[in-house]
């Protein structure tokens, strides 16, 4: 196969402009805001889903933690309708793209640091410093600790990055492998069919939990700063 198998992450383009502004914006469409006194079954399973999903998100912060819910609830939908999308066949799935999860995953870590540091001053500083740290290992704990602060947002990406990538390449290479068993073997095609439909429910599971871990982390990193 000289198929290349990162050719359905590359950004698309239209007459030799780049497309992916307009898909991005395209999962918006999905989620109508209710304008009639009583909602069809559609609108009130979209809202009882936001409810159960901000109930959850937002049980363990205070009134100031509890000001982003907005904010964390459509980036929850965001990622999970634009992990979806891209499953459908010929699509793109811009979370595929590091740039777009940095570009999301930076600004928000930085807005939760940010607010632990104008509210939490002391509080935040002391988490460079475990208490009872011996003397010798200070400087050493003070630069790992700043490591591993700035290292969240790259881990929040690389994670979405990832997950969503190694499965599209993975039902990529098993897709060409059932289409190549097919003038083979019909039995052990359809064996790797079955797997591929398995394969293929799986990930539309992991487009959700990604999303939802995505936006719990973030979650999680605001409550330390609240």
């Amino acid at each position: 196969m000289n198929e290349n198998l990162f050719a359905s992450f590359t950004t698309p383009t239209m007459m030799g402009l780049p497309i992916v502004i307009l898909i991005i914006m395209f999962p918006s469409i999905l989620f109508p805001s209710p304008n009639r006194l009583i909602n069809n079954r559609l609108i009130s399973l979209q809202q009882w889903l936001v409810q159960l999903t901000s109930k959850q998100m937002l049980a363990i912060h205070n009134h100031k933690g509890q000001t982003w819910a907005l904010m964390l609830m459509s980036l929850i939908l965001f990622i999970g309708s634009t992990n979806l999308l891209g499953l459908l066949p010929h699509s793109f799935t811009p979370t595929t793209q590091l740039s777009m999860n940095l570009g999301m995953a930076i600004p928000l870590w930085a807005g939760t640091v940010i607010t632990g540091f104008r509210h939490k001053t002391k509080a935040s500083l002391a988490h460079f410093l475990p208490q009872g740290t011996p003397i010798p290992l200070i400087p050493m704990l003070v630069i790992i600790e700043t490591i591993s602060l700035f290292i969240q947002p790259v881990a929040l990406a690389v994670r979405l990055t990832a997950n969503i990538t190694a499965g599209h390449l993975l039902m990529h290479l098993i897709g060409g492998a059932t289409l190549a068993l097919a003038n083979i073997s019909t039995s052990v095609a359809l064996i790797t069919f079955t797997i591929l439909i398995l394969l293929t429910i799986l990930e539309f599971a992991v487009a959700l939990i990604q999303a939802y871990v995505f936006t719990l982390l973030v979650s999680l990193y605001l409550h330390d700063n609240t």
